[in-house]
């Protein structure tokens, strides 16, 4: 049974990429289309963040881990390096566990 999953999960990946070398030229080359496309990861890096920091199953929190993200932020914003704002959103969280 779980191979039908694998096999079927990989004829959807590949018609996926199919569809997407499939498009027409001519759809590529939109100003709008090439405004958006470089867009649309930074969207889903922002919505994955978002439900792992503010969510736990079903439910919304507000924990450790909304403090976590506000140092990272500040870390960000003064351009600290990147693990520089690794280990303070860690640090944060570790110490606000502690207490």
């Amino acid at each position: 049974m779980i191979w039908a999953g694998v096999i079927a999960a990989s004829a959807a990946c590949y018609g996926l990429k199919l569809a997407g070398i499939s498009l027409p030229q001519s759809w590529l080359q939109d100003a709008r289309l090439q405004r958006t496309i470089p867009l649309i990861p930074i969207a889903l890096l922002a919505a994955l963040v978002a439900t792992q920091t503010f969510s736990t199953g079903r439910h919304l929190v507000l924990d450790v881990r909304a403090a976590a993200l506000a140092v990272a932020i500040i870390a960000v914003l003064l351009r600290a390096p990147f693990l520089v704002v690794v280990a303070a959103a860690a640090a944060t969280a570790a110490l606000l566990r502690l207490i």
